[in-house]
């Protein structure tokens, strides 16, 4: 089997409603590019890609010299061909290798006629759970704002009936801190049984991450992640909270993983199947974790049923996996694959059980959110549509006003 073609196409697919974070919102849609790599013998594997348009598109038609004639099983030689250690300091393709990963595991597995977790050691997991990730957000067409402590409850408690969620995630480091902590609270005391984690994007103070971190020490946490930024910042809380400590931004990779090891942060270390570069590298990650007692969970950016198929044969795997994932992916209004949105039952998503990624593409979604993105175009994730002109810093200070309806700007 040798790859002959990549094809590269970018869709806008709606959201319920504008999401708000730290560095700025999700603006009603996520952006994506979807990848198709086709072999000789017909087969066609998918992946996928956050953000996209023209210049993606692009970036992905410029690989086809280096994938043509490729075996897809050969995935080490194709990970030192796009995304050479030193080469990449100047073209940055380890998200691209992750999405051409995704497609050359989807083909092996559909050249063999196994699933993809076959490929990646067996599942020891039926079903992978997740948490609830309750945002901050705008009204949408058929969506309330969430601002207040009362709108989030009734959110996370709409989304636990219709879902099962027994952990609450809350989106952080858009209103002054803390209002959010009573908003955390709020959430502590309505769900008494279920287990919350916090993540304000590291936007917070080294004074204000201990504070908010003391603050929820008798709380059934599971983590608070990211309060500060960087491994020396979290190091310094880690040393005077009582809380887990995880991350998503500063151990994105082995060397970032071997300085936390060495020097402990992180209690836990949020793997995602693009910033690491696919869902293999993530399962070494994974092994390096069990070896020195760090803990796993399954970061989310933000992903259509392609991306969630990784993360589904990544948590099937992971004998480690000890915390839900993220995912977004209740926030979509719809989905790009066969069937529609893949469905939670108990607050868990049954693993794909089809050769390769077990997704196909539903040609027409596709064809009616590439319209969508021709019509709208994307966004920009570090604004936002609500605040014009403001931008963050980090530490942040410029924080959105509670007491204003969003539905008013």
């Amino acid at each position: 089997m040798k790859i002959t073609d990549i094809r590269a196409t970018t869709v806008a697919v709606p959201l319920e409603a504008p999401l708000l974070h730290s560095n700025g919102a999700h603006w009603g849609r996520f952006v994506r590019t979807i990848v198709e790599v086709e072999a000789d013998n017909g087969l066609v594997g998918l992946g996928e890609m956050g953000g996209g348009g023209e210049s993606a598109e692009a970036a992905f038609r410029a690989l086809a010299p280096y994938l043509e004639g490729h075996d897809p099983f050969e995935l080490e030689a194709l990970r030192f061909k796009i995304a050479n250690p030193t080469a990449s300091l100047y073209n940055n393709r380890t998200q691209m290798l992750a999405a051409i990963e995704f497609a050359c595991i989807d083909l092996i597995g559909q050249h063999l006629g196994v699933p993809a977790y076959d490929l990646l050691g067996g599942k020891i997991r039926d079903t992978v759970p997740f948490a609830s990730y309750l945002f901050y957000r705008y009204p949408g067409p058929k969506a309330a704002e969430v601002r207040t402590p009362e709108q989030l409850v009734a959110h996370a408690r709409a989304l636990k009936e219709e879902h099962g969620f027994s952990v609450h995630k809350l989106k952080g480091g858009v209103f002054p801190p803390g209002y959010e902590l009573e908003c955390y609270l709020a959430l502590a005391e309505a769900f008494p049984d279920d287990r919350l984690r916090y993540d304000p994007n590291a936007v917070l103070s080294m004074d204000e991450g201990l504070r908010f971190g003391k603050a929820i020490e008798h709380l059934n946490n599971d983590y608070l992640e990211d309060p500060v930024l960087g491994l020396e910042g979290l190091r310094l809380v880690r040393e005077r909270v009582n809380v887990p400590l995880a991350t998503n931004t500063v151990v994105v990779n082995f060397e970032q993983l071997a300085a936390n090891v060495l020097r402990r942060s992180a209690d836990v270390v949020l793997l995602d199947t693009t910033f690491w570069g696919g869902i293999r590298a993530c399962v070494k990650a994974a092994g390096v974790c069990e070896t020195f007692q760090v803990g796993v969970s399954v970061h989310s950016s933000g992903e259509l049923g392609i991306q969630l198929a990784t993360m589904l044969h990544l948590g099937a795997v992971l004998p480690n996996l000890t915390y839900a994932a993220d995912a977004h992916y209740h926030h979509l209004a719809d989905d790009v694959i066969e069937g529609g949105k893949l469905r939670y039952v108990d607050g868990r998503i049954p693993v794909p059980t089809g050769p390769g990624l077990g997704v196909r593409l539903d040609r027409d979604k596709v064809a009616e959110y590439v319209e969508l993105y021709r019509e709208l175009g994307g966004y920009p994730y570090d604004r936002d549509p609500g605040r014009p002109g403001w931008y963050p810093l980090v530490p942040n200070e410029r924080w959105a006003d509670p007491t204003v309806t969003l539905s008013e700007l």
